[in-house]
């Protein structure tokens, strides 16, 4: 059961993060695609979404092995 629990956690704590990459990476392109001259504003805006949904996703993972290590 410990198992199960430890696989499901680390299944949703590491699809969440894998989400949001995505649906970011969809809008700024669809941003791009509509103002191309902006591209400097959405370029910085993306990075800066992808590294917090990256942080997210490495805390949540730390959390899980400290909680979870014998």
């Amino acid at each position: 059961m410990r198992t199960l629990t430890i696989l499901l956690i680390l299944v949703i704590s590491t699809l969440g993060p894998s989400f949001v990459i995505g649906i970011i990476g969809y809008s700024s392109i669809q941003a791009l695609g509509r103002n191309p001259s902006a591209a400097a504003k959405i370029q910085t805006s993306m990075i800066l979404a992808f590294i917090f949904a990256e942080s997210i996703a490495l805390i949540s993972l730390l959390v899980i092995f400290h909680l979870f290590v014998r």
